[in-house]
Order: structure tokens, then sequence, then C-alpha cells
């Protein structure tokens, strides 16, 4: 062999060697660990009462929220919902998963770089789509729309994807009128156990809760998932007179007083707070006087 044709070889080795190595690092860069992207099923052992059936009028036990959070919660009315602007509305992207959320992750991938732009996400409930971005942009200025998904950037922590989210409409914690804030800033986590997906969804919100709100939800993969459509027609539920918007005064709603009455809970833990969060109020629970019977 001539001495060019070894150079040739021996230039030809090295550069399969160095892409080999450095592929592997480029891809663990780009895309992280598990891959997120399939048909993704939800389960519902975990606060299943307040998820399908829906949550009492009243309880706010385990919620960290202030006074202005508790003021709109009694003053909230179911019936608000049949209101025709109030039918069609999605679940803000921090509360879709918790309700009937049959999922799909797919990505979005540059053809020339093979790098991951995005993480798509539609749920099957009012058929909401969301957008993750991927690729280091910053987040609009604050003056910027929002809208029911926000705005949601993300990076891999490992085999973890971590997602944070500004610019989302007013929202809701808990469907029994407890709100969540348009200054509210999402932080999720994502982690793919096998089969299985696990979402961590934390809420700062400095309007309505005095400290970080946690809750997490379960998914498992199912490739055989077809999710349907979800057309959502406005009609005339109730006929009421116009400009009338269903509401409770403060200190006027007639409800508040069944949830603690049903289960025995002291009226002062039902209102909730940051406390009513950790084990250590049990205690103080043993100290105060049941609620009496609701007079309904």
């Amino acid at each position: 062999m001539h001495r060019s044709d070894r150079a040739a070889t021996a230039g030809v080795t090295l550069l399969v060697a160095i892409t080999l190595a450095v592929i592997p690092a480029f891809a663990q860069q780009l895309s992280g660990g598990y891959d997120l992207a399939g048909e993704w099923a939800p389960r519902f052992h975990e606060d299943q009462p307040e998820r399908i059936p829906g949550p009492e009028i009243g309880d706010y036990l385990g919620l960290p929220i202030n006074e202005a959070a508790r003021l709109h919660a009694d003053s909230w009315d179911a019936s608000l919902l049949t209101l025709p602007e109030h039918q069609c509305k999605p679940h803000p992207s921090d509360y879709s998963p918790r309700g009937p959320a049959n999922l799909r992750i797919w990505k979005e991938i540059d053809t020339a770089s093979q790098q991951l732009i995005a993480y798509h996400t539609h749920i099957s409930w009012q058929a909401p789509e969301r957008t993750i971005w991927m690729d280091g942009r910053p987040h609009p200025p604050d003056y910027a729309a929002h809208t029911w998904q926000g705005f949601s950037t993300g990076k891999w922590d490992g085999d973890m994807l971590t997602i944070t989210t500004t610019h989302l409409k007013m929202g809701w914690i808990r469907r029994n009128g407890i709100p969540r804030s348009d200054k509210a800033v999402v932080t999720e986590h994502m982690i793919r156990h096998g089969e299985y997906l696990t979402w961590i969804i934390v809420i700062d919100d400095p309007a309505y809760l005095t400290e970080p709100f946690i809750r997490t939800t379960n998914f498992v993969w199912d490739p055989h998932q077809q999710i349907a459509p979800y057309p959502c027609q406005i009609v005339e539920e109730i006929d009421r007179p116009q400009g009338v918007v269903p509401h409770h005064l403060p200190g006027q709603n007639p409800f508040l007083v069944e949830f603690p009455a049903k289960f025995g809970v002291p009226a002062e833990a039902a209102r909730g707070g940051a406390e009513t969060m950790y084990p250590e109020y049990q205690l103080k629970l043993k100290t105060m006087p049941p609620a009496k019977p609701s007079g309904r």
C-alpha cells in the first residue's frame, strides 16, 4: 500500500472514530434520556374523587391558599359553567392532566440538524394542543398575550424533562372555584419509568397561593390508544335573563357548610391554608370541634 493510501485510510479511520464518539454525546444533549413521544392513557387512582365526580363545594383542605382565593371560591357557583362563553373552555395546561386526559406527545425535529425543536401535546378533553419549546428560545415579555396553554420551554435534567410555563390565562386549581391567577409560573417535571409516565406540576402564584402547590398525575403507555375528535357545540342550557352571571355574594353561599358537616371536618380546617398540607396539622385537628350538622 502506498504511503498516501495508508494516510488516507488512517484519516478515514480517525474520522469515523471521532464521529462515533461524538454522536452519542450529541444525541444525549439534544434528546435527553427517555423519549416521551407516544400515546399515554391516564390513571385515576390518585385524587380520583376530586378528578372524576368533582370536589365538594367548600373543600379547600390541603391547598396553600390565601384570603383572596377563599373569597373567589366562596363566590363561585357551578352554574357559571352553563353560560355560553364558559361551555367550551379547555382546561388550562396546568390542570389538563387532571381531567379526562388521554394524552398524545410527539416531537418536532429539525430535518437538517436532527435537533429537537419542540415537544407537542394533545389532550382528549376539549382537544387542547400545546407546544413545549426545546430550542432555548426565551419567554416573551410580560405584556404578551396569555393563553390557555401558556408559553412553555423545556430542558433535560438527566432523564427528567423540566418545563417552565408562563403567560397563562387565569384558571383554576380545584374545580370548586379555587382560582389560579394569570401571574402564576408553573414548573413541570415529566419522568418516564418504562411504560409509566409521572407528570409533576408545581404552581407558584403570588396572587392566590402562600406557598408552591405540588401535585402529580400518572399515565401508562398505550400504543393502541385512539383519541377521538372533541367537537364542542355551545347551546342554551338554562333560560335566564340576559346578563345574569351565577354567583354568591360574600357570606351568602349556603352550600359552604355541607362539606364539613358531611365528613365531620372542623369548619376551620375546611377553609384550607398552607398548614393543612402538612402531617403535623393532624395534631391541631384533634383540638378542634367537629362541624355542626348542616341545616339544609
